[in-house]
């Protein structure tokens, strides 16, 4: 039975359950004035701020503490950062993630890429020139080859599974094999002839890295032919420190999987409107990468 004591006593203790609460919050804060956001570089450092801009604007707000993007030259920049904790969230390709995660970094993966039409996987794909004589990957021997980043799934660990099951051993049987660096200078690689077909990201004939260049008046995409396709490969990952507070934790996968109904347009310019919401993940999602990964180390040291 509620008496005007109990009452009294019921009402102090909600009281000092909303400052528990509170100190709990201004604690995870005072421990992290600023959060840092990364990502595998796609494309160049102008294109990525303007991508992510809105969105880091919105998850300063969300929680209440700055929010800053760390532009990285390469993807090793962006495994390291989290592995030493400097890089609080960051979006990885699989591969990239799952390199870090071997190679010690404490992450949780919380929020996987969603396709527009709902689906979580994308393709490894081969481009050459559309007038280019070549057919098939076979074709391009003797030929140079452009590839992305040692640690990118479709721009390198992807295609070297593809070309081991061929037969295919790339520093031998390609002219050069370069690395460009990132999906974008990929393509400006094959555009300026510097390389003879260069792999790349390839979700449908809507979005592709090819398609993100077209929109932004770099690239044609009939001026290009794809000659190679890959299985499917699940759908990249923002991974956070799984030694941040969990009541941050909370609020930063709050934060993400709200972001269409609190701030739509950024997650639009994010994503060019060419995605839904994230759909929840976890590491066991990316333990085939993991093995791919473990695969091409071992072609490594062949």
């Amino acid at each position: 039975m509620l008496t005007r004591r109990n009452l009294i006593k019921t009402g102090a203790g909600f009281a000092a359950l909303a400052v528990t609460g509170t100190a709990a919050l201004a604690d995870w804060k005072a421990d992290y004035p600023e959060l840092i956001i990364a990502t595998v570089p796609d494309e160049n450092a102008t294109g990525v701020e303007k991508r992510f801009e809105p969105f880091i604007q919105y998850l300063s707000k969300q929680l209440g503490v700055p929010v800053k993007l760390r532009i990285a030259n390469d993807y090793a920049a962006v495994i390291e950062g989290q592995i030493a904790g400097n890089i609080h969230i960051a979006h990885y390709g699989p591969a990239s993630y799952a390199r870090a995660f071997m190679n010690g970094a404490k992450i949780d993966p919380f929020a996987m890429d969603v396709n527009k039409d709902g689906t979580k996987g994308y393709y490894s794909v081969l481009w050459v020139k559309k007038d280019a004589p070549y057919q098939k990957l076979e074709d391009l021997k003797g030929k140079n080859l452009g590839l992305v980043d040692p640690n990118s799934t479709s721009g390198n660990n992807v295609p070297r599974f593809a070309m081991n099951k061929m037969g295919i051993k790339p520093e031998e049987f390609f002219a050069n094999v370069v690395y460009t660096g990132s999906h974008e200078n990929a393509v400006i690689a094959l555009q300026q002839g510097q390389v003879d077909g260069a792999f790349n990201w390839w979700n449908d004939d809507n979005e592709s890295m090819l398609r993100r260049m077209e929109r932004k008046g770099m690239a044609k995409y009939d001026d290009f032919r794809m000659i190679y396709k890959s299985d499917i490969i699940v759908n990249s990952p923002y991974a956070m420190l799984s030694t941040l507070p969990d009541d941050l934790k909370a609020q930063i996968k709050d934060a993400f999987f709200n972001v269409d109904k609190n701030d739509p347009e950024a997650f639009k310019v994010l994503t060019d409107g060419e995605a839904q919401i994230w759909a929840p993940t976890s590491h066991q999602d990316y333990e085939v990468i993991v093995e791919l990964n473990k695969f091409v180390d071992t072609l490594r040291k062949q």
